[in-house]
């Protein structure tokens, strides 16, 4: 069993996770998790993902016109084949 302390931080009540059970559950920093309340305390749980459909290319570019294409390509040439006008790090 390990044992943390929940502190205040802002407004907010705070408990530091543990690397080791980060790792255990699969789960990082920035993730979503479910907390519920038990009888003795309360259990913390990941929330599965919902999975995201994935997209060939041809399916991205579906009803896009050569014309548009061309079009765009011609009005951000500037951006592509221009060089540092800055301080720009090349």
């Amino acid at each position: 069993m390990i044992t943390v302390n929940i502190r205040k931080q802002g407004g907010a009540a705070v408990m530091t996770i543990p690397a080791d059970i980060l790792r255990m559950l699969n789960v990082g920093i920035g993730a979503a998790v479910e907390i519920k309340p038990a009888e003795d305390g309360f259990l913390v749980r990941p929330v599965q993902g919902k999975t995201r459909r994935k997209y060939t290319v041809q399916e991205l570019m579906r009803g896009v016109s050569r014309e548009w294409s061309e079009e765009v390509n011609r009005e951000t040439a500037w951006a592509r084949e221009g060089g540092p006008v800055g301080r720009e790090l090349a």
